[in-house]
C-alpha cells in the first residue's frame, strides 16, 4: 500500500468519526466542533484528490460559514433549551441503526455495479474548474443565484431583528 493510500484512508477514516462525533455527541457546541473537524478532514479529502477549488470552497463555505452560523445560533438560543429538546428515547437508537443500515445497503446496491469499467474522468477544460463555475453561475444559473442571495440576505435581516433586544431591555 502507497504512502498516499495509506494517508487517506487515515484521513477518511478521521472524517468518519468527526461525523459519528457529530450525531453521537450530546453537548451542541462539541457536535458543531465535530461537524468543523469533519468539513476540515473533507477539504484535506479533496486536496489529496487534487480538486484544490472544492477544498477552497469546502473550508470557506462550510467550515467558514456554516459552523459560524451553527455556532451562533447555539450560543443565542442557549444549549440548555437545545438539550431539553433532544430528550433520549428508548426507540431512538433502533430507527438510527436501521435507517444507517438501509442507506449503506442503497449505497452498496448502487456503487458497486458502476466499479467494472470505469472510464478515466476527462480532462478539466481549458480555463479549469473555478471559471467553469463562474460562467455557469452568472450565464446559465444567473437566476437561481440570484434568489439565492436574496434569500440569504433576508434570512440575514431575519436573524438580526430576531436577535435584537426589546427597547425597554437596553441598557444605557
Amino acid at each position: 500500500m502507497s504512502l498516499p493510500v495509506l494517508f487517506f484512508i487515515l484521513v477518511g477514516a478521521l472524517s468518519f468519526a468527526a461525523a459519528i462525533g457529530v450525531v453521537a455527541s450530546r453537548q451542541p457546541v462539541h457536535s458543531a466542533l465535530f461537524l468543523l473537524t469533519h468539513f476540515v478532514t473533507l477539504a484535506v479529502l479533496y486536496v489529496t484528490l487534487e480538486a484544490q477549488f472544492l477544498a477552497a470552497a469546502q473550508v470557506i463555505i462550510y467550515a467558514g460559514g456554516i459552523v459560524v452560523l451553527i455556532l451562533f445560533v447555539i450560543m443565542l438560543i442557549g444549549s440548555q433549551e437545545i438539550e431539553g429538546v433532544a430528550a433520549h428515547r428508548s426507540w431512538t437508537p433502533f430507527v438510527g441503526i436501521t435507517l444507517g443500515l438501509i442507506m449503506v445497503a442503497t449505497m452498496v446496491y448502487t456503487l458497486v455495479p458502476s466499479f467494472q469499467g470505469v472510464e478515466p474522468a476527462p480532462t478539466v477544460i481549458q480555463g479549469g474548474i473555478p471559471e467553469a463555475v463562474g460562467m455557469s453561475l452568472f450565464t446559465r444559473y444567473i437566476l437561481p443565484f440570484e434568489l439565492a442571495a436574496v434569500l440569504l440576505l433576508v434570512a440575514l435581516l431575519g436573524a438580526l431583528l430576531l436577535a435584537r433586544r426589546p427597547k425597554d431591555e437596553v441598557q444605557r
